[in-house]
């Protein structure tokens, strides 16, 4: 909206919020005036994020809300702190995911992959693509999110595609990726390789079978515990521990595999745990992690029995064709049948799923492609030990070495069609394997053009790893990859460290020999009111759509930031969503009220301000300095906190209420302007401090104030004004002290709202009696009294009176033929168990050497003085008992 608005038309705001009518409208004028956008501007400074590429499949849930309103609150911070700020958004192609949405999608045309052949089915999937890929992007702007759509990436665009192309390239030519035969997490359902990561583990209860296998040209046995008794076709060995007694004199022996007409040998390894089962472990190379590389250790052959469906292959004998655990069932049979079986004992064990589809995975040895991870994990663990990464909180930085310690080497290749196809060529005449930038047409060593090209794709982590530079022109050394490389932070969920945190770490430091991000902000996830994780099977889940179009963007923003703190999970409670609702109805009626008050207002000096004006202005200046350093410092829940404080316990429910008296008194135009002046100034740097974490509501009432300027987002951040009077809060905090507990005692005893009454305050101290002789006024309005009478000492206490005991003052209610003193009695007593209890908390404090002797000398004397006065307090409390009790 321009800055030359009619101030009148501007002072027009609507009896209540309906964020339905207001966030599409100030979002299209965000984007339209192209706000969001940043170009190459080397006189500032910059800040970056890439956004964490949500699937293009995806629709936005929770944890994507979370985290655009996260990177939304920094990126808006910064902006208005002065940086050119780039938020690059885009999505990740998410090989499995699309490629399965697809194929259902064919499947319902009774047609499938297959038989479309592979560059028919990816012009359908690029159809799909363009059609449903941009679902959740337009979902992220109804969150508000202030990203430079200018410059949305894809993960397969064309820009991104040479990218992965030349860091394959380079890493291939660099010996860090070979082929090779390996054990694979295989899903016999998505028809594909998954990482390790991607695996998630399931707690299931099964059994433990334990089977006799005959030791060769002996009436002795060895007997194998084993979870899996389909698998035994592909035995190679049995591994027992070289200490274990029981077995040593059978080490190099043969045994015989039962169901079949071989004979494996019995070896000594480390591996084999004494306790568990029987001390003696069937190994099957093809088909278990941890016998795979037992296997290479003693050079075992690797045989595979089962086929990429899950179902025993040709190996596995009379079975073969079933289905994995018919098989087993079957085995378990004829093993009983035969005396091979022994026992079957319940046994709880941890299954590998699926990430994506939850079907059991299968180890296989398979032929794959893989990065060497050693060489390549040692800058990156390098980066965090020297601080030249940090993570917030710290306490990941522990979970991100020790996985990296311990890294395995990275199965890259997918058994997909969607995806980045390995640039790799094999010669069908010579069987050279050739590696080039651009496609090969002849080979290099025979000069054959019949070359074909392998037909996987790349895991998607690969091409995502390389997101914060290939999305800003990498390879080419782009004015942008300047400027805004390395990015300033990363935020991202705590789920997907190992998946994408520690790829990006990896591929920044062999590419760019430089951290991605000095700063990675993890999140929590974020859960269910009984805090567990939302699901599908579940039914817990929640549309963060259904509640915007109920309660607006900036309530479920707010909601999802505050009330947590950095990395720790979330409970989604709803009824946290009507106590932020009810915040912003709050702002926004106190904007109404203020605008209402300004329509004759002129900028111009101040008058004398009072003892109010000079509070909130402190109060303000300190909201300021503590809420940016609160974003600084990442601790948006924190930020999030102060501002809900100072405008609805300190703005809205005493300030304006303070200024009232003024506002109306239009004969004295110089203290109302000054009122008027200091509330507007206090609105508007506030909303600022509140924009961005709700950018809609703050812009809207922005909008209507009397002040220049087109937007808001596109205001300096609010600067220290030097405010600061520690007086003007103390005396400040003294005069609200005293009307809360007018109004406490008031409740308390049930007086009636519209019902006057005496006060009599008792101050000896010169300066409070003072400070609350010129607050007459407010407490007579605010505190509902006839009259107020301060005393410096009283010969008697008022008898029949209501009582309350501040830090060296006291109140007196007369409220004769009102009160009943029993109750009063009761009142007074809960107030000293209360005095008690902090009393105790106090002296438990200050008994500790530990806080005493580091905690800063003014902090510990400021405690010291808190007990005495505690201590002063309790006594003139059971003083006024005695008095009372006197009286029965």
């Amino acid at each position: 909206m321009p800055d030359n608005i009619d101030t009148t038309e501007k002072l027009e705001m609507a009896k209540t919020y309906d964020p339905s009518l207001v966030e599409g409208k100030q979002y299209r004028y965000w984007e339209e005036s192209g706000f969001f956008h940043a170009e190459v501007d080397n006189e500032k400074p910059a800040f970056s994020i890439v956004m964490p590429p949500p699937n293009v499949t995806g629709a936005l849930h929770l944890g994507h809300a979370m985290d655009g309103a996260i990177q939304d609150i920094l990126t808006r911070f910064k902006r208005m702190q002065g940086y050119n700020t780039l938020w690059l958004p885009g999505t990740d192609h998410a090989g499995i995911a699309t490629q399965a949405k697809v194929e259902a999608q064919l499947v319902k045309e009774g047609t499938s992959r297959v038989e479309l052949g592979r560059e028919k089915f990816l012009e359908r999937v690029w159809e799909w693509k363009h059609q449903y890929g941009g679902r959740i992007t337009q979902q992220l702007r109804r969150l508000g999110a202030s990203c430079d759509w200018e410059r949305e990436r894809f993960t397969m665009d064309e820009g991104c595609s040479k990218a992965v192309r030349e860091a394959f390239v380079k890493l291939y030519d660099k010996g860090l990726i070979y082929r090779g035969n390996y054990i694979i997490n295989w899903c016999p359902k998505c028809h594909t390789t998954i990482s390790d990561i991607e695996v998630e583990h399931v707690d299931s209860e099964g059994n433990l079978y334990h089977l006799r296998y005959p030791v060769k040209d002996s009436d002795e046995a060895l007997v194998v515990a084993t979870t899996r008794p389909e698998t035994m076709f592909g035995d190679t060995a049995v591994a027992v521990h070289p200490d274990d007694e029981r077995y040593r004199h059978l080490i190099g022996k043969t045994v015989l595999l039962p169901l079949t007409d071989r004979e494996i040998p019995i070896i000594a390894d480390d591996y084999v745990e004494r306790e568990f089962g029987t001390g003696a472990l069937k190994i099957t190379p093809a088909h278990d992690t941890n016998d795979f590389e037992i296997g290479l250790r003693h050079h075992l052959p690797q045989i595979v029995v089962l086929d990429k469906e899950a179902k025993m292959n040709e190996n596995a004998g009379k079975y073969v064709g079933m289905d994995r655990f018919e098989a087993r069932a079957a085995v378990v049979k004829e093993l009983k049948t035969e005396g091979i079986l022994l026992k079957i004992e319940p046994h709880a064990n941890a299954v590998g799923e699926c990430y994506r589809c939850s079907t059991v995975i299968e180890p296989m040895v398979s032929k794959q492609w893989f990065v060497k991870m050693d060489p390549l994990a040692k800058p990156a663990i390098d980066v965090v030990k020297d601080s030249r990464l940090e993570f917030i909180p710290d306490r990941f930085e522990k979970i991100y070495l020790g996985w990296m310690e311990n890294i395995r080497d990275w199965c890259i290749s997918r058994q997909l069609w969607w995806g980045h196809r390995i640039p790799v060529w094999y010669c069908e005449d010579c069987g050279q394997e050739i590696c080039t930038d651009d496609d090969p047409s002849t080979c290099p060593n025979c000069k054959s053009n019949h070359l074909k090209q392998d037909p996987d794709v790349l895991d998607t982590w690969f091409s995502s790893g390389l997101w914060p530079f290939s999305t800003l022109g990498w390879p080419e050394e782009t004015p942008e990859l300047k400027q805004f490389y390395p990015t300033s932070v990363l935020v991202t969920g705590r789920d997907i460290i190992f998946f994408w945190v520690a790829r990006m770490i990896v591929m920044g430091m062999e590419f760019k020999n430089e951290v991605p991000f000095p700063k990675v902000m993890i999140h929590g996830l974020v859960l269910d009111a009984q805090g567990r994780k939302m699901s599908k099977s579940l039914g817990n889940g929640v549309d963060p759509i259904e509640v915007i179009d109920q309660y607006g963007a900036d309530t479920l923003r707010f909601m999802l930031i505050t009330g947590n703190t950095p990395g720790n999970d979330l409970r989604f409670q709803p009824e946290r969503l009507e106590a932020t609702r009810n915040f912003s109805n709050k702002i926004w009626n106190a904007s109404r009220y203020v605008l209402m008050n300004l329509e004759d207002y002129v900028e111009g000096p101040r008058g004398e301000l009072t003892l109010a004006d000079r509070w909130i202005l402190s109060r303000y200046d300190s909201t300021v300095e503590k809420g940016t350093e609160a974003l600084e410092n990442f601790d948006l829940g924190e930020g999030g906190r102060l501002l809900y404080e100072f405008i609805w316990n300190e703005f809205c429910d005493w300030y304006i209420e303070l200024t009232k008296p003024r506002l109306y008194d239009k004969e004295n135009v110089l203290a109302r302007h000054t009122a008027q002046s200091v509330l507007l100034e206090v609105l508007e740097g506030t909303l600022r401090l509140l924009h961005p974490y709700m950018p809609f509501l703050t812009e809207e009432i922005w909008q209507n104030l009397p002040v220049p300027g087109d937007s808001i987002m596109m205001q300096s951040w609010p600067k220290l004004p030097d405010y600061q009077d520690s007086v003007a809060e103390a005396n400040m905090t003294l005069l609200m002290e005293a009307i809360k507990a007018i109004r406490n005692i008031r409740a308390e005893m049930k007086v009636a709202p519209g019902q006057k009454v005496e006060i009599i305050i008792l101050a000896p101290d010169n300066l409070q009696r003072a400070v609350l002789e010129d607050g007459k006024a407010d407490i007579l309005k605010l505190a509902g009294g006839a009259s107020v009478e301060l005393f410096e000492t009283l010969a008697e206490k008022p008898s029949q009176a209501a009582s309350a005991v501040l830090e060296g003052v006291e109140i007196y209610l007369p409220l004769k033929g009102l009160m009943d003193l029993d109750k009063e009695i009761v009142r007074l007593e809960k107030e000293i168990s209360l005095a008690t209890l902090e009393q105790q908390s106090l002296e438990a404090k200050l008994s500790n050497p530990g806080f005493t002797n580091k905690a800063p000398a003014q902090v510990v004397a400021k405690e010291r003085e808190r007990l005495e006065g505690i201590v002063a307090r309790t006594a003139t409390l059971e003083e006024r008992i005695r008095d009372l009790k006197s009286t029965l």
